[in-house]
């Protein structure tokens, strides 16, 4: 199984984001959304409402494109996220 794994902080999603998804979702299987936790930034939406988002938009990219889609808050390093996840792929 092909993993990927898309990070951002996704404040809010936009159709940039979703483009990229749609694309990334043709290359892989599954598909992580890592959704960042960024204080650091002043995040518009909470972390909870971010992934809400995502996971409110990946239904109709998966029905597209038959890759699952998982929202994945992560608070590490993108690199340790990438293992967390089993992810071959950083998109």
């Amino acid at each position: 199984m092909r993993i990927g794994l898309y990070p951002g902080t996704f404040d809010p999603v936009t159709h940039g984001h979703l483009d990229i998804m749609s694309r990334a979702a043709r290359l892989v299987d599954r598909l992580m959304i890592g959704v960042a936790v960024n204080r650091d930034k002043g995040p518009m939406f909470t972390l909870e409402e971010r992934v809400a988002m995502v996971e409110a938009e990946a239904p109709a990219i998966s029905a597209r494109t038959g890759c699952e889609i998982v929202a994945h808050p992560f608070d590490n390093l993108l690199i340790d996220c990438a293992r967390d996840v089993g992810a071959s792929v950083i998109i």
